[in-house]
C-alpha cells in the first residue's frame, strides 16, 4: 500500500513536473533545420536501332529558420521566423552515353513570418508539440540549358540562360514533433511535417541559336518569362532552442 502511495505521488511530481516546465512570460529562441528529401532518379528508354535514352534528375530543397517566441501561457508560444531557402533541381537527357539536353535552375529565397507552437504533456524530458507556421518574402532564380538538335535538323543546337528580379514566395506548414531537454533551458527538437510552397518568379532570358559545331557567331533571342510554382511535400528535421525564463 505504502509501495503504491509513493508511486502515486512519483507519477504526480512527473505529470507537474511536465506542465510547469514553462510559464506564461517565457521566451524561446532557436533554429530549426528542415531538409526536403534530397531526390535522385533516373528512367531508360530503349529503342530498337536508335538506342538507350537515359533522363536523370537531381533536385534539393534546404530550409533553416531561426525564430524568437513568446509563451502566451504555460503551453501555448507565438512567435516570428526568419526563412533562408536555397533550393535547385538539374535534369539532364542522354543518348549511347552522349548528354543531348541539361535544364538547371538554382534559387534563393529569403523572408520573414510568424508561428504557434502548443505543447502537450510528455513524459520525463519528452515534451510532444504541435505548431503551424506561415512565412513569405523574396525570391530570385536563375536557369540554364543547353539542347543539341538530331543530325539533319536546320539547328545544330541552342542554349539558354536566365535570371530572376522581384521574384515572391509564400510557405506553410504544419508539423509535429518532440523537444528532448537537455537540462532546464534547453531543447532539441526533432519533428517532421506537411508543408506547401507557392514561388513565382519574373526573369530576363537570353537564347542562343547554333547553326553549326564551329559557329562563333549564333543568333540571340531575348523575352521575359513568368514562372509560377507550387509545391506539397513532407518535410523532417532538427532544431534547437533555448528557453529563457520569465520574472517570477
Amino acid at each position: 500500500m505504502r509501495l503504491r502511495i509513493l508511486l502515486l505521488a512519483a507519477l504526480f511530481l512527473s505529470v507537474t513536473y511536465v506542465h510547469s516546465q514553462f510559464k506564461q512570460g517565457d521566451r524561446m529562441i532557436g533554429t530549426s533545420v528542415g531538409t526536403i528529401f534530397f531526390n535522385s532518379g533516373n528512367s531508360d528508354i530503349t529503342v530498337a536501332n536508335i538506342g538507350t535514352n537515359t533522363s536523370k534528375v537531381n533536385s534539393y530543397g534546404v530550409s533553416i529558420n531561426p525564430s524568437y517566441g513568446w509563451f502566451v501561457s504555460d503551453n501555448t508560444v507565438i512567435g516570428a521566423t526568419l526563412n533562408i531557402n536555397p533550393n535547385g533541381q538539374k535534369t539532364t537527357y542522354e543518348q549511347n552515353g552522349s548528354t543531348y539536353q541539361s535544364d538547371k535552375s538554382n534559387g534563393f529565397n529569403i523572408g520573414a513570418g510568424g508561428f504557434v507552437r502548443n505543447y502537450f504533456p510528455g513524459s520525463g524530458s519528452l515534451l510532444p508539440f504541435a505548431q503551424a507556421s506561415i512565412n513569405g518574402g523574396l525570391s530570385n532564380l536563375k536557369t540554364e540549358g543547353f539542347f543539341y538538335y538530331a543530325a539533319g535538323s536546320p539547328l545544330h543546337k541552342y542554349t539558354y540562360s536566365g535570371s530572376s528580379s522581384g521574384g515572391i514566395f509564400v510557405n506553410t506548414a504544419l508539423t509535429g514533433g518532440l523537444t528532448k531537454m537537455v537540462g532546464q533551458n534547453a531543447g532539441l527538437d526533432f519533428y517532421i511535417g506537411y508543408n506547401f510552397a507557392y514561388n513565382k518568379n519574373t526573369f530576363n532570358r537570353t537564347t542562343r541559336y547554333y547553326l553549326s559545331s564551329n559557329d562563333n557567331n549564333p543568333s540571340t533571342g531575348e523575352n521575359e518569362t513568368t514562372t509560377k510554382f507550387t509545391n506539397h511535400g513532407f518535410t523532417i528535421g532538427v532544431g534547437f532552442q533555448v528557453f529563457l525564463r520569465g520574472k517570477k
